[in-house]
């Protein structure tokens, strides 16, 4: 361990160069021991090398911002308190979010800022964030994404939106849009389960009913529910959640617009009530209930 100890402290000394190519290639090293060596990430972490690679985010160099991300990214498996109160860490991700210098740069910026958010108390933290916020947002909607940049900011979105208080901010940064435009025109593997997931969270807070109205949100949801659509399981537990908290959300006015589209995806939810997941049950049936579907039997 000492000599991991010594190695890692050679490379973080280089790290404050006067020679961008010393730096670079110490940053190389750095993402590919953090990578490889589980052992010597909190090494890496304690030895300072933290400020350094989110200033390195800021550079124009696209092996140094790309290898500084991936290095941060591997870091916050197991240095999550390191990162976080790391003083500008958030705002240097936000940069290489909204200023890549590849795909993989926001591929792994983003994988790190989810890979914060797997600490709860970070949450409030990272959503107050907008500039984070409004990076995910517009990975998800820029139709030249990469799939796996759009996988990794919807699930950071997801983080996000597990905190009920960043949910409208969600909102208000314009995700609704670009969220159901996914749903309608991305048909790439497994976006559709992560993109329904988001919407069902966002679902849950007063400003969503008039979010989804505006993009005729909830009849996008039902059609989710339908066989003929050939939706999966988990997207159709996402649909069925996504509707259960609008309704739980809204007033009476808004529950009774709701219930006049969604009772033609009756079937739908009853089959996600009778084979869904133990949760996904426990929603459909939750929601036939609030929507007064009392003539079905499970």
């Amino acid at each position: 361990m000492e000599v991991k100890r010594r190695a890692v402290k050679n490379l973080v000394t280089k790290l404050g160069s006067v020679s961008e190519r010393s730096r670079t290639e110490a940053i190389c090293e750095l993402r590919i021991i953090s990578k490889n060596d589980a052992e010597s990430r909190p090494l890496i972490a304690d030895a300072g090398a933290i400020p350094f690679l989110a200033e390195s985010l800021y550079s124009s160099d696209k092996d140094c911002q790309e290898n500084a991300t991936a290095a941060l990214h591997n870091l916050s498996i197991s240095s999550k308190d390191a990162l976080i109160s790391t003083r500008g860490l958030l705002d240097a991700l936000s940069h290489a979010l909204r200023n890549p210098s590849s795909a993989f740069t926001a591929q792994c910026a983003a994988s790190a800022i989810f890979s914060l958010l797997t600490v709860e108390d970070y949450r409030p933290i990272i959503g107050h964030k907008r500039d984070i916020v409004f990076g995910l947002i517009d990975i998800a909607r820029n139709p030249n994404s990469a799939s796996r940049s759009i996988k990794d900011a919807l699930k950071a979105l997801f983080g996000i939106a597990l905190y009920p208080l960043n949910r409208s901010q969600i909102i208000e940064l314009g995700a609704v849009p670009a969220l159901f435009s996914l749903v309608c025109n991305d048909g790439r593997v497994g976006i559709l389960e992560d993109v329904t997931a988001v919407i069902a969270q966002i679902a849950g807070c007063e400003e969503s009913w008039e979010a989804f109205r505006k993009v005729s949100g909830v009849g996008v949801l039902v059609d989710l529910l339908d066989n003929s659509t050939g939706s999966s399981n988990r997207t159709k537990e996402n649909a069925v959640s996504a509707l259960l908290n609008l309704v739980q959300c809204s007033g009476k006015e808004v529950t009774e617009s709701i219930r006049g589209l969604v009772l033609g995806a009756v079937d739908g939810i009853i089959e996600v009530a009778e084979n869904g997941s133990d949760k996904g049950r426990s929603k459909a049936m939750a929601l036939l209930k609030l929507l007064d579907v009392s003539s079905c039997e499970f």
